[in-house]
């Protein structure tokens, strides 16, 4: 089917392309931009006052499946992911069993054959059951499609054996996603601090992330692997990135909407549907993540999309598991956020949410060129809307922003020049 997408503004970091336009799909790719092509259009899609934008890519997503279907699967999170302008997601390795042999990538492959057409790319745990003892074999997975490592959930507390993971993987050239926490110093519910003291809630220190920031980006200076840190949420932090990026370590990092929107003062209710992990930090750190992401010392926004079943988050506070939802919120928190506040461009925004996680993982996604893949986002810019979670179509509804009044909404998103979800 010959697709055009007709009269939209046209914006993509790769070329820094910002331009009023047609695109035209045909056969699940790009075959021009502007000038018509031969033959007619079988479907026009009027894009005028949207953006046309490369699909947006998410390297942080648990989808659950398998053993936790009842939070999220594999489908489900894959209509959640549409519906956000998601046309690739990396799911993290948390489930049951662990992704940690080439048995269960073949089976979240299978599983996401069977969903709506995302892309979806298993990340592999770099330890076996993520019992952080010895190492998975990443090989194998490497073999079968992982597209980066991760103990994400969890840390790989032991030194010696993080190394000999960042010096296993670099020959794949594929990133080591680092989820940063000392367990030794973790145990909380929230941010420690005066918010803690006044809510009467255990704290989580700063230093908790910090000292694995620290220590993951001196492995990597010592190893040449590819480091990727994962949901940033510390002023701290991103002097360590800023400081490891001046020396030229091969790093990157990520934060989430939350964490630059969101501060601990908020958890005075106790709504467990703001408890994440890391916690949300403190104004200042709110404003150090904006500066980052400004800056560039932070590369990506990702979601840390971590579903669960309304009866586990309906507890006490320090009872209920960490995690919220952020797929359907993502670009419209993000853009909200940072572009009307004059903090990103919107050419800067796509480039954390699209162009700058391919390059990361080294896949030819991320832009819009002639003969590329139509994986591609239309977006309203100027549709404003409160979030609602009872018309989010993942399973899990917990997220902290209920009630927030945003701006830009999804009208598509095409993977592989197929429709995957319309507004």
């Amino acid at each position: 089917m010959k697709i055009c997408i007709a009269g939209g503004l046209l914006i993509n970091p790769k070329t820094n392309t910002e331009i009023i336009t047609d695109l035209w799909i045909e056969d699940g790719k790009i075959v021009a931009i502007g000038e018509n092509p031969e033959g007619e259009a079988e479907q026009t899609i009027d894009a005028a006052g949207k953006w046309i934008v490369p699909g947006l890519i998410d390297l942080h997503v648990h989808f659950r499946e398998p053993g936790f279907e009842h939070k999220e699967d594999i489908k489900s999170g894959c209509l959640a992911a549409a519906k956000g302008g998601f046309t690739t997601v990396c799911c993290m390795p948390n489930t049951s069993p662990v992704i940690d042999n080439e048995c269960v990538v073949e089976y979240i492959k299978a599983m996401a054959q069977k969903a709506n057409g995302v892309n979806v790319l298993p990340v592999g745990a770099i330890t076996k059951g993520q019992q952080g003892e010895s190492l998975a074999n990443i090989g194998k997975m490497y073999e079968h499609g992982i597209c980066g490592v991760s103990e994400d959930g969890k840390t790989v507390m032991d030194a010696g054996l993080m190394k000999k993971a960042m010096q296993y993987v670099k020959p794949f050239n594929i990133p080591i996603f680092s989820h940063t926490e000392d367990h030794t110093l973790a145990g909380g519910s929230m941010n420690a601090g005066e918010n803690a003291q006044l809510f009467g809630i255990r704290g989580i220190g700063r230093e908790a992330e910090e000292i694995i920031v620290s220590r993951d980006i001196i492995l990597a200076k010592y190893t040449g692997a590819k480091l990727h840190l994962s949901h940033m949420s510390t002023k701290g932090s991103i002097e360590l990135i800023r400081a490891a990026k001046a020396q030229g370590i091969d790093v990157t990092a990520e934060t989430a909407p939350h964490y630059f929107t969101l501060d601990d003062s908020i958890l005075g209710d106790y709504d467990t549907n703001k408890k994440m992990n890391p916690p949300l930090r403190t104004k200042e750190d709110v404003e150090a993540m904006k500066m980052a992401l400004k800056e560039g010392i932070i590369d990506v926004i990702a979601t840390d999309h971590a579903p669960h079943h309304y009866d586990e988050k309906n507890v006490e506070f320090d009872k209920a598991p960490f995690g919220i939802v952020g797929l359907e919120t993502s670009f419209a928190v993000s853009y909200t956020q940072l572009v009307q506040t004059g903090i990103l461009t919107p050419m800067e925004l796509i480039d954390k949410m699209s162009t700058k996680p391919a390059e990361i993982l080294g896949i030819d996604k991320g832009s819009i060129e002639i003969g590329k893949t139509a994986d591609i986002t239309i977006i309203d810019p100027e549709a404003a809307y409160r979030v609602d979670p009872n018309t989010f179509v993942s399973k899990g509804k917990n997220t902290p922003f209920t009630g927030m009044e945003v701006s830009g909404e999804i009208i598509y998103t095409l993977v592989n020049g197929n429709i995957v979800y319309k507004k």
